[in-house]
This record gives C-alpha cells, sequence and structure tokens, in this order.
C-alpha cells in the first residue's frame, strides 16, 4: 500500500456545489468514505459563494484511494439531501490531494510504476553493506583488522555490495554520527564490530540504542559492576534500524565475528526481526563464550 505524507496540503475545495439545510457531518463523512479514511478525519470548515472547503485530518494517505476519485465523489455528494452538483461543480486540491481530480486509469498506472521503482531502490539498499570497525589498536594499527576481510568475503558471496567504513575511535557521539551518516548515505545494513564490552571504552551498543531507542540488546554474560575494568553490568550485542537501515553490533574477537555470519546471512534472508535475530546471534555468542570461561575459574560472571 503506497501511503503519502501530505506535508500539511491537507484542503480539499469544491466548487459551484450547492448547500440548503446540508448536514455538513454527514457531508464530511461521505468525503471520508470515498477516499479510504475513517469518520472523523474529515472536516468541513467553511462554505462561502458557493465554495466549500474541507479538511483532511488524517496527513498520511494512501494513494489509490484518492486517485481519480473526482466523479466518485461528486456522485456520492449528490444522492445526500441538501446537496446540489451540477455539471460546473469541480474539485481543487494542492499536492497530492490534487491527484482526485486526475484520470484514473492513468494515474494507477503511474503509481505502480513508482511503486516497482521504490521497491527496486529498496532491494538495492538493502544490498549495500558498510563494516566499522572500532578501537583504538585497531585505529593505530597496534592489531590487524581481520573482521572486516571476514564480512566482506562472506557477504559479497551472498550477493552483498561491501564496503569498507573508517575504522572508529572510542567516541559515542562519534560513532552515533557515523552510523547515522551511512545510513543517510543510502546503506541498508551497517555492522560494526568491537566496542560491545563492559569497560569505559565501550560504546557500540549505546550507539545503535541512540538512533534506535528500542534496539534489541541481548546479554551475552553478565558481571558485577566494579569487578576489575567493568563499569557496565555485562557484554552486549545490539540489533536496531534506523529508517530502512538495519544496524548490528558484534563483538570484537575475530572467531565469534566468523562464527555469526551463518546466522546474520540466514536471519537476513529469512527477514527476522531485530529481536529475533538479536536472539539468535545472542545464543550462538553465549555458547562460544561459555567454551572459552570454562577453562578460567573465579571470573566473576554469570550468563543468561
Amino acid at each position: 500500500m503506497t501511503k503519502f505524507d501530505l506535508l500539511r496540503k491537507t484542503e480539499i475545495r469544491i466548487e459551484n456545489i450547492g448547500l440548503k439545510k446540508a448536514n455538513l457531518t454527514d457531508i464530511a463523512e461521505q468525503v471520508a468514505g470515498i477516499l479510504g479514511l475513517s469518520k472523523g478525519e474529515v472536516l468541513v470548515v467553511d462554505y462561502l459563494n458557493g465554495a466549500m472547503i474541507l479538511d483532511v485530518l488524517n496527513t498520511c494517505v494512501n494513494a489509490y484511494n484518492i486517485v481519480g476519485k473526482k466523479e466518485r465523489l461528486l456522485k456520492a455528494l449528490s444522492v445526500l439531501p441538501g446537496v446540489f452538483i451540477s455539471d460546473d461543480t469541480s474539485i481543487h486540491s494542492d499536492g497530492m490531494l490534487g491527484w482526485i481530480a486526475m484520470d484514473e486509469k492513468a494515474a494507477t498506472e503511474a503509481l505502480r510504476k513508482s511503486e516497482q521503482m521504490a521497491g527496486e531502490i529498496l532491494r538495492n539498499i538493502s544490498k549495500r553493506v558498510i563494516v566499522f570497525s572500532t578501537g583504538a589498536e585497531v585505529a593505530k594499527n597496534l592489531i590487524e583488522d581481520t573482521n572486516m576481510p571476514a564480512i566482506e568475503e562472506c557477504l559479497t558471496a551472498e550477493g552483498y555490495k561491501v564496503s569498507r567504513g573508517q575504522i572508529l575511535q572510542d567516541d559515542l557521539v562519534l560513532i552515533s554520527a557515523k552510523l547515522m551518516e551511512a545510513a543517510d548515505r543510502g546503506y541498508g545494513l551497517i555492522i560494526t564490530t568491537g566496542g560491545v564490552g563492559a569497560e569505559d571504552k565501550d560504546f557500540t551498543v549505546e550507539a545503535v540504542k541512540t538512533l534506535d531507542p528500542d534496539a534489541a540488546t541481548p546479554f551475552i554474560c553478565h558481571f558485577e559492576i566494579g569487578t576489575g575494568r567493568h563499569i557496565k553490568d555485562g557484554i552486549r550485542i545490539a540489533v536496531g534500524s534506523y529508517g530502512d537501515t538495519l544496524i548490528i553490533a558484534l563483538p570484537g574477537p575475530n572467531d565469534e565475528v566468523r562464527a555469526s555470519l551463518g546466522l546474520l546471512v540466514e536471519g537476513l534472508k529469512a527477514k527476522q526481526g531485530k529481536h529475533v535475530l538479536a536472539e539468535n546471534l545472542a545464543n550462538n555468542l553465549r555458547d562460544i563464550l561459555r567454551a572459552k570461561m570454562s577453562h578460567f575459574h573465579g571470573h566473576s560472571f554469570r550468563q543468561e
């Protein structure tokens, strides 16, 4: 269903329409019904010198419900008591509502073509990926970034176009800004690696939540705040969205990134919601971390 924001162009003007003891509520409801709107979403706001002004209160309308509806609208009004329609009666609107007076067949075909184009654009966007590695050690070339090549190889094989983003310093404002910028540039998928831990230098999960307060951020494990360098109560990952862009914050260890890629691809193909995808990734990472931590004793943490 193609919906458009009316962008404050919400007025419908019907000229050369006669009224005599007409019920304005009935008129408004009749117009709303023809345009696929609910009762109360159209109001008659003025009638002067044979011109009636209506206002559409719902500013987001289904395009197919308004194109070419002039004749149906006038016919529906003509059967109401006290409403008089003639050959001179006309409908005028600005913006999207102007489509009411368009030829229905031609306008509907144009809408279908625009939907096809929009769908193709969205499909292309969904296949554009940018990967950001985080951390001072990577930024200073102290350690090799092995995550980007692994992600690129995997997703390229699945038909994605993968771009290398800059290596991000451990700064919440910077990371948030770069994620937003990438989404605005038309990337359908953003992946970050690193910065999901419990120390004061870990900010990627918080950055995702800056863009999407409802992001899924399941724990991989819990820590006691104040133990070692832990200022947060655990390690999390994040899956969020910003507009049409999916944002995924993965851990930094390369084995954990590689172990997540199969589930990530599977989730993308299945179009899993962010909470389902996040939990699937987290469950797998918990198993990996459990195996790692089984070699250590006395570490103050607990699994989910």
